[in-house]
């Protein structure tokens, strides 16, 4: 509730009004029914507060008039441009008891965020873009400062991207920042690390141009902690002589000092694991970060900052882990059509025994500019637990490999990567321990796109669960909670280009489907909407008589397998995993029947 925005002054007044006419009326009121005998009332002894007391008050609409092609977020819910954030600032209180007055700084109707103090605290810099509808031109960003002690922003700069991460340099002249160039329109466009002058229309400079990795990302699993805000920002060592930031390399995410002269990149963590958070005391002596690797989900680990190796300071989930058989993924390359070099992991069964034959499980990850790695998965643990081998690879489009097999998709997604994955199907049925009869195929978001794809393309799979997926890519085009304006993914919209989406969306080799499909759906899913995905799937499906279910969750949204609510994360893997076990391993899902025999056993 602002106290600078129309709308929420009048609903401020409407009801101190209503709270003052309740007082009136509890005051003038001797008893519960003052004029009531026996249940009779004497309408002509009504007070006039009571009269007024009886008048509800004003109807406040809960009608939304959509004015922005941006409207919704998925996980967020729907935009409120009458509420745009703005930035505070609030005494630190010395004690639980001392009540402080926040102090707002700026105003309008345009959002800020990237907040950072000066070093002096008399300003405040930070980031907008005063353009309504920002999605009819490229990425741009304009920098801003602002008095502590209040008054006007000024503007400093606009910058032709979106900046992030902000990070203010020992001496206060320099920011330091994450950033992917505009032009060209790629697809995918790897984020860089720059530093801009603090000096009006300062030209931003690009310290890794040469260093083909990506800056502050690298690979996704599905237990980082906690999903919320902030992030990691670079951080300048005291002499401002280095940046220390993370950087995903080839399935990994590693932590690197990079020179602010020359861009040079010192890589200050290493092994088999994804660094994902880190901060470092005002020496940057010491450098705190936690871990995840395929067997531990987080630890905080220290290192120095002039070397050596990482120091495990906790130990958080080993007296559960050790109650579990985890099991390290097998890291394997394969050439795929065109002689290109492939990154996967094969997870195998605990106690895998390789003269035996397993079922396999080809998990795709979403994205499609993403990467598997080492990081912790419980996707994986868990099929692999049940008797499942998992192949979980990293095919064109995918990140940590530099800027051309990411982007090498454009236009041609999916495509090529489907090759990619088959592939590395066949690579691993060489090896021998794999039942080419008992092959599932599973993936969300951009996997799920592409589990679609690939049941219409052929018929090697005995079974396939695709989440939160693509199924017509106009039906998306107009649907999503980001738009397809600029021509990153496709060059024109569906209705100036058909063919191309047609050509491009599972949906339109529906007939050729004969893979019995689970669609795992969010009901509050705005970036995948149901309606351009699962739903047109089973629907035809059902009209095809193809063995199909949908398992709907309610109030979930696009983050169903990373921050849905708990019970609906087991669940969701019960259900994967429950689909494979009835069509790879004959195991009796009455659940899984329009007409069960018997019903599924109740839930302990």
């Amino acid at each position: 509730m602002s106290e600078t925005n129309a709308d929420d002054l009048a609903k401020q007044e409407r009801k101190r009004k209503e709270q003052e006419l309740k007082k009136t009326v509890e005051q003038s009121s001797p008893s519960p029914h003052p004029t009531s005998v026996a249940g009779i009332v004497d309408a002509g002894q009504q007070t006039a507060a009571t009269k007024k007391a009886e008048i509800e008050p004003e109807h406040e609409s809960d009608v939304r008039v959509i004015t922005r092609a941006i409207y919704r977020e998925d996980n967020e819910g729907y935009a409120d441009p009458k509420h745009p954030r703005h930035i505070w600032i609030v005494a630190a209180p010395r004690n639980a008891d001392e009540k402080v007055q926040p102090k707002q700084l700026t105003f309008g109707r345009f959002d800020e965020g990237n907040v950072v103090w000066s070093n002096d605290t008399t300003q405040i810099y930070f980031t907008s873009l005063r353009v309504d509808e920002p999605y009819y031109e490229l990425s741009r960003t304009e920098l801003y400062s602002v008095p502590t002690n209040g008054g006007a922003p000024t503007k400093l700069n606009s910058i032709d991207m979106e900046m992030n991460n902000l990070s203010l340099s020992p001496d206060g002249s320099r920011i330091a920042f994450t950033a992917s160039i505009t032009q060209p329109i790629n697809s995918y466009t790897q984020p860089d690390l720059w530093i801009l002058d603090l000096t009006p229309n300062a030209k931003p400079r690009n310290l890794t141009t040469t260093f083909d990795f990506d800056i502050g990302d690298g690979v996704f699993g599905d237990n980082a902690a906690p999903r919320a805000g902030g992030a990691n920002i670079p951080l300048w060592t005291p002499d401002g002589h280095s940046l220390l930031e993370v950087c995903g390399k080839e399935g990994k995410t590693v932590l690197g000092s990079f020179d602010v002269e020359n861009g040079a990149e010192t890589d200050l963590t290493h092994g088999n694991e994804a660094v994902l958070r880190f901060c470092a005391p005002a020496d940057r002596s010491k450098i705190i970060y936690t871990v995840s690797t395929p067997t531990r989900i987080n630890d905080l680990f220290v290192i120095d900052r002039s070397g050596g190796e990482g120091r495990q300071l906790t130990h958080i989930n080993d007296a559960s882990f050790r109650k579990l058989n985890l099991t390290e993924p097998e890291e394997i390359h394969y050439k795929t059509f065109d002689g290109k070099s492939i990154q996967a992991w094969v997870q195998k069964p605990p106690d895998f025994n390789p003269a035996k034959k397993y079922p396999l499980i080809l998990d795709i990850h979403g994205g499609p500019h993403a990467a598997y790695g080492y990081i912790f998965e419980h996707e994986f643990q868990w099929m692999a637990a049940k008797g499942y081998v998992v192949l979980y690879p990293n095919p064109r489009g995918s990140t940590t490999y530099g800027q051309d097999f990411g982007n090498i998709i454009q236009y041609y997604y999916p495509g090529d990567d489907y090759k990619d994955l088959m592939a590395g199907v066949d690579d691993v049925i060489r090896r021998g321990y794999i039942d080419d009869k008992k092959l599932g195929v599973t993936g969300g978001s951009g996997g799920g796109l592409l589990t679609n794809w690939v049941v219409g393309q052929t018929n090697r799979f005995a079974a396939a669960v695709s989440q939160r997926d693509i199924a017509s890519w106009e039906t998306w085009w107009y649907s999503a909670d980001l738009t397809l304006f600029q021509p990153t993914w496709f060059k024109a919209p569906p209705f100036d280009d058909e063919q191309e989406f047609k050509a491009r969306s599972p949906l339109t080799y529906i007939k050729n489907v004969k893979t019995p499909m689970m669609f795992i759906l969010g009901e509050a899913d705005y970036r995948t909407p149901p309606g351009a995905g699962g739903e047109e799937m089973f629907r035809a499906l059902k009209f095809r008589k193809i063995p199909t279910v949908m398992v709907r969750f309610p109030n979930e949204s696009h983050e169903l397998s990373r921050s849905g609510q708990p019970w609906h994360r087991i669940e969701r893997l019960e259900n994967i995993v429950g689909w494979f076990d009835h069509w790879l391993m004959g195991a009796p899902k009455p659940e899984y029947e329009v007409a069960p025999e018997k019903a599924p056993p109740p839930k302990p």
